[in-house]
């Protein structure tokens, strides 16, 4: 493509990127407000759930539908979904309504940043890919820096609804760019069939887990659970079968820096997208803050993912991926322990330094890993891998949220129940009629604080799982680009040339 069709398609990246970004902190500033006007607080979870599994199952599908039909015409479909899901849950009415209208925004999600990655990967070299991935996190950052405080100040000022509707704008002036200015590369005449099988199968085998998550303990969730396990284990033996399968099963088999990265991209999703979801409801209930102090508790957070990125990919060339995600995954995992110390006396103050730790780490962390996967699979791969660690960090997220909204759900009905607390309080206590604040019990604060200290130890525990990946299992390889990845002595790390 000609110098100025990359740059117009550079700029629709960022707007996509700025969509991507912000809606899940917007999102999350807004949540306790909703939870507080619609009801529901045990559906709290799916609201983020529903959001993140359609866009976690299509992930791949989009990927490879890209590989095998282009780029242009399925990232202005996955748009299209994605903004018309936007102005129906700008129209939601009930929880029910907006759940629906979520799923819907996430079938379009589920396309929106993996093929902007994979847009980068087709027109920069790896250098280029280097120095650019870092420029996107700062654009990444920017938005997602913005998104918080614009989630509050919309919360507080106008209403919710506004907080899905700031999406329509930058979502058509990026589809326009990017369907104006990308060519795609000329691919054979023979296409392979889709693998809509392994499509279904995934995501059902999904929706099971997390309905069975969603009420673990009762021989309802168990049976679910096990079906699960059962779709999953004919999802394995389909794909070792297909033609094209929609999990790229011989990168799996062949290539553990392939492997290692989805690992490490489940684990880390699940501790800091499930913690980043609910340390609003903590600072609002437990703290009493304003939606606008709870976007700012995540800031930070944000910051340190954008500043790490930036400086982490520069870096990337000279010391290489390895001690980068070994050092990004170390801090993620010291945040990790420092926040599961969060108690109902806990200051902002303290909570703002746990996060932004564990910004640092993912910013370290998961650019590094992604620019070797990228750098080292073969170009007819290119596609579906990017898009399969776009999807395995959305996988966390997803079962991390669905596993903590559970956990904290029945925590908290124990605790209400043991205190003889109405359930009714929590919604007074996320959206209080003025003047009401002092009329709420503060053992209602303490038993929430209690309830959502559970999230932040499930956190924990996954966190040491991405640690325990990145040490033992993540292989070390010199990068080059078009060349084949040379396995290194593991007693010196290789630094890439």
């Amino acid at each position: 493509m000609s110098r100025n069709r990359i740059i117009l398609v550079t700029i629709g990246i960022m707007l996509s990127l700025f969509l991507a970004s912000m809606e899940s902190t917007v999102v999350a500033t807004a949540m306790p407000t909703i939870v507080g006007q619609l009801g529901g607080l045990e559906h709290y979870s799916w609201v983020f759930s529903a959001f993140m599994l359609a866009s976690t199952t299509t992930v791949p599908l989009y990927g490879k539908l890209s590989d095998l039909y282009g780029r242009r015409n399925i990232y202005l479909a996955a748009m299209t979904l994605f903004l018309t899901g936007s102005v129906l849950c700008g129209q939601a009415q009930s929880m029910p309504q907006l759940i629906f209208a979520r799923a819907l925004q996430g079938i379009g999600a589920g396309g929106i940043a993996p093929l902007a990655f994979i847009l980068i990967g087709e027109m920069f070299t790896l250098e280029q890919r280097a120095k650019m991935q870092g420029f996107f996190s700062g654009v990444w950052g920017v938005s997602s820096i913005a998104g918080p405080l614009l989630g509050g100040f919309i919360v507080d000022q106008l209403s919710w609804h506004w907080v899905f509707l700031v999406n329509i704008i930058p979502g058509l002036l990026a589809a326009g760019l990017v369907g104006f200015a990308w060519v795609d590369h000329p691919r054979s005449q023979v296409r392979p069939a889709v693998d809509y099988a392994g499509a279904v199968l995934l995501t059902s085998s999904i929706v099971l887990l997390l309905l069975g998550l969603m009420d673990l303990g009762t021989a309802a969730s168990w049976l679910l659970i096990g079906i699960a396990i059962a779709l999953f284990a004919l999802l394995l033996w389909v794909e070792n079968r297909a033609a094209d399968p929609i999990l790229p099963i011989p990168l799996f088999r062949h290539d553990r820096l392939f492997a290692s990265s989805i690992a490490h991209g489940v684990f880390s999703g699940w501790a800091l997208f499930g913690t980043v979801s609910f340390i609003p409801l903590f600072v609002q209930s437990v703290i009493g803050t304003s939606a606008t102090q709870a976007g700012l508790t995540i800031t930070p957070l944000l910051l340190g993912w954008v500043a790490s990125s930036i400086v982490g990919t520069r870096l990337l060339i000279r010391t290489g991926y390895y001690k980068l995600a070994i050092t990004g995954t170390s801090i993620l995992f010291v945040g990790a322990i420092l926040l599961a110390t969060v108690g109902a006396n806990t200051s902002q103050t303290l909570l703002m330094i746990y996060v932004t730790l564990m910004g640092i780490g993912m910013g370290l962390a998961i650019p590094s890993l992604l620019i070797a996967v990228q750098t080292t699979v073969e170009r007819r791969y290119l596609g579906t891998a990017t898009s399969t660690i776009q999807f395995s960090r959305s996988i966390g997220g997803t079962l991390g949220v669905s596993a903590m909204g559970a956990a904290l759900a029945t925590r908290l009905a124990a605790n209400l129940s043991a205190s003889g607390l109405d359930p009714e309080l929590v919604a007074r206590l996320l959206d209080p009629l003025p003047g009401a604040e002092a009329v709420i019990d503060s053992s209602l604060r303490f038993a929430i604080a209690d309830a959502i200290s559970i999230v932040f130890i499930i956190a924990l525990v996954a966190a040491a799982l991405a640690f325990i990946t990145v040490i033992f299992f993540t292989p070390r390889i010199q990068l080059a680009e078009n060349s084949s990845p040379k396995p290194e002595d593991t007693s010196t790390p290789m630094i890439a040339e």
